[in-house]
Formats: C-alpha cells, sequence, structure tokens
C-alpha cells in the first residue's frame, strides 16, 4: 500500500514536471531537543510591620518558569515547497514558488497552509514583478546578517522586537494549528505587489514592495461600520537597496506598516523601520552587523485638544561573527533592544527608565554532508525595566497584583537539520 501511494506520488509530480520547463519539490526537516527557562523577580521591597500605618508587605522573590521540548526549526526553519519556471523565450521567464511551514515534530502543520510564500512571478532583462505572499525588505537584513538566521533561541533581539514591535492592532482571529497570516506583517506580507532589480548590476541589488490592505471602503463615508482597524490596516510600503562583491555584502532597507487605524476618530497608526546590515568575510572569520531604528507613530487628521500620544521609539543593535573550523561553524551574537515611549519627564517624581535587554548567544554546526547537519545552540536574554523579551518556551509568571518583572531568558536547543 505504501509502495503504490509513493508510485502515485512520483506519478503525480513527473505528470506537473511535464507542463513546466522546470519544476522542483525541495524542503527541509529540522528537530532539536530544546529547553527555555524565564525568571521574573519581585522587584518590591519588604516592610515590615509598623506603627505608621503603612501597609506590610513580603518580598516574593523569584519565580521561573521552564519547559523542555521536542521543538522544530532550531537552525533552519522547517518547509516543504515546490517551485517551478517555464522559459517562455526572449530573455521572459514565468515563475511560481510555493512553501509551506511543517511542524514535523508533532505532525499538526504541513501543506495545508503557503505561509511562508506562495508567488507568482514574471522575470527578464527588467528584472522580476512577483506577486503574492513574501518577505518584506525590511526584514531582510535582520536575517541574512543574523550568524543564527533568526533560527531557535539564537534569534537576534532586533528580528524578535520588531516582530512584536509591528503586530497588527487587532491581529485576525486565531488559526491554530496553522500559521496566522493575519497578525503582522513585519517578517512577511500579504497579497504584495514586489519589484526586484535585474542580477547584472555589478553587485547592486534590490528591491521594492506594496502590500494592499483590501478593506471595504463605503461612499458615503458615513455608512463606515464603527469597527477600530477596518479601513488601513495591513497596508505595507518598503525598499531594500545593498551591494555584494567578494567578500563583503551591505544592505539598507525602510518599510511602512500601518498597524492600525480609527475611521471615525481620524486616526492611522503606522511602524516604520529603517536598518542597515553588512557583512564581511575575512576567511578565517566572518563579521555581521546591523543598526535598526522603528517608530511607532499616530498620524491625526485632526489634532486632539488634549494632545497627541508621543511616539515609541524602537533602536536595535547586533554584532555577530562565525568561523569555520574543519566540517563545522562557530556561532556567536550579541544584540541589544531599547524600547523610549519619549515620555515627559516629571520633576520631583519617579520617571520609569527606559526598558532595554542584552542577548547573548555562541553555537556550533557540525555539517555531516551537504544536506544534513548536527548543531548545538545557548542563548541567554537580560531584561530591564521592564522589558520582557524571552529566547522562547513559557512566558514569564506574574500574579494578579502585577508584582512580578521580567529578569532573564535562557535557552538551548540541541538538533538535527536535514535539507532536500
Amino acid at each position: 500500500m505504501k509502495k503504490s501511494l509513493v508510485a502515485l506520488a512520483a506519478l503525480a509530480v513527473a505528470g506537473v514536471a511535464s507542463a513546466q520547463s522546470s519544476v522542483t519539490l525541495f524542503g527541509v526537516v529540522d528537530a532539536s531537543i530544546s529547553g527555555y527557562s524565564n525568571t521574573a523577580r519581585d522587584n518590591r521591597a519588604t516592610v515590615f510591620p509598623n506603627a505608621f500605618g503603612i501597609p506590610t508587605y513580603l518580598n516574593q522573590g523569584s519565580v521561573k518558569t521552564s519547559r523542555r521540548e521536542l521543538a522544530n526549526s532550531g537552525y533552519n526553519s522547517s518547509r516543504i515547497g515546490f517551485r517551478g519556471t517555464e522559459d517562455l523565450g526572449g530573455g521572459l521567464a514565468a515563475s511560481f514558488w510555493l512553501e509551506a511551514p511543517i511542524s514535523n515534530d508533532d505532525g499538526q502543520q504541513g501543506i495545508a497552509t503557503f505561509a511562508r510564500r506562495s508567488t507568482v512571478s514574471l522575470s527578464g532583462g527588467f528584472g522580476e514583478v512577483r506577486l503574492g505572499r513574501d518577505y518584506t525588505p525590511t526584514f531582510w537584513n535582520d536575517t541574512v546578517f543574523d550568524p543564527f538566521g533568526t533560527n531557535g533561541v539564537g534569534t537576534n533581539l532586533v528580528s524578535t522586537a520588531n516582530t512584536a514591535f509591528g503586530n497588527f492592532g487587532t491581529p485576525a482571529a486565531p488559526t491554530a494549528p496553522f500559521t496566522n497570516v493575519g497578525s503582522s506583517n513585519y517578517v512577511r506580507a500579504s497579497n504584495s505587489i514586489g519589484y526586484f532589480l535585474p542580477p547584472n548590476l555589478g553587485g547592486f541589488y534590490g528591491q521594492f514592495q506594496y502590500a494592499m490592505a483590501e478593506k471595504t471602503k463605503y461612499d458615503s463615508g458615513i455608512f463606515t461600520p464603527a469597527t477600530l482597524n477596518s479601513q488601513r490596516q495591513g497596508r505595507y510600503i518598503g525598499g531594500r537597496v545593498g551591494y555584494a562583491n567578494g567578500p563583503l555584502d551591505v544592505a539598507a532597507s525602510y518599510g511602512s506598516s500601518t498597524v492600525g487605524d480609527d475611521y471615525y476618530v481620524g486616526t492611522t497608526t503606522k511602524v516604520n523601520t529603517f536598518n542597515l546590515g553588512a557583512s564581511y568575510d575575512f576567511g578565517p572569520v566572518k563579521l555581521f552587523g546591523e543598526v535598526s531604528k522603528a517608530k511607532n507613530k499616530i498620524d491625526y487628521e485632526v489634532t486632539p485638544l488634549a494632545g497627541t500620544r508621543p511616539d515609541i521609539d524602537l533602536t536595535g543593535y547586533l554584532l555577530g561573527v562565525t568561523v569555520p573550523v574543519g566540517a563545522g561553524l562557530i556561532r556567536a551574537s550579541w544584540s541589544h533592544v531599547k524600547l523610549d515611549t519619549n515620555t515627559p519627564t516629571t520633576l520631583f517624581a519617579v520617571n520609569t527608565p527606559d526598558p532595554k535587554a542584552n542577548k547573548l548567544a555562541l553555537g556550533y554546526v557540525h555539517n555531516l554532508s551537504k544536506r544534513t547537519a548536527l548543531y548545538a545552540t545557548i542563548a541567554r536574554v537580560s531584561n530591564k525595566n521592564g522589558a520582557g523579551y524571552t529566547v522562547g518556551g513559557p512566558a514569564f509568571y506574574n500574579n494578579a497584583a502585577g508584582a512580578f518583572t521580567p529578569k532573564s531568558s535562557t535557552g538551548y536547543d540541541f538538533g538535527i537539520r536535514h535539507a532536500f
């Protein structure tokens, strides 16, 4: 029975291939034993019984939440996909790319959704025009210039913080166990139109992307429903330009994502992101770096009499290195993020300092072949002033009184990756 099913599948793929110039089935299966430990601490001082009417309080110390699991995508994201190209002649080609995330640890997610990428494109001497769901230009620098490729516990804080910073005000309804494509467009954008420069520009490269919000408009506007984030949320526009030649690769990107709106109040909330990344391969060592600046701002059609909400800024830095060692590769990175709410300073009062966090990650990859590798990664996040970033796993503990503050998060991945 199993052999018959395999034969039928092979025939189906062969039938598709005969109708195209080329069709490829590809994928990655990545599994790891991963552990996470996240510690929150009660920073309130103990107050002993007294005669001054001050309520007593007993400091509750620290609470650690931890979990060990069989996870996926610790080194490369697990996926399965189909891509194909048809030569149209005259230098023109039509292509498609359908790529699905898979959760090989429990098997709950597979080809039911092509949430990683689903595009069709036309390319030629002019470059490439690509339509569908694809990576955003602003995300590329986060992952290309990260020694850990934004996978596993080693994922840099710049990517982690910006992904959360760019969440929609009203995310789409949960779609578990499938990937929810309607909660953010920081990493990928749906309903997008993209343009890529041709590859023969002496090392220069670039792309531009516009993603539609696909919201219903009403004429006259008085019939617009009084529903938050129903008119502009989901729109994205951005671009990326770079230069790669020999050991050097450097790129800058800028993007604006509409994460919320209120039609009747007349506000539109956007997250504008700029980042600059670079890498240089010296041979014995390869260096990576990135600087990122993001701003959450509200545009007002009419300025409120009570004033406007200050912009919220997110700044991030990343430094990384890889060192080839025989058949292996040592990887290390340091990343830092700081959130600035731009709250005015109040004299003679306790002003809350800005949340910030640092992360250190160290890993080793041992290649058994071109397609199979064993890997190990450890990482630690140190949070300050209320920042709450983790390497993964369970959330920080807190009680109803909100007495606990996130402090540290540590984790590890030990796994195997096979590509086909």
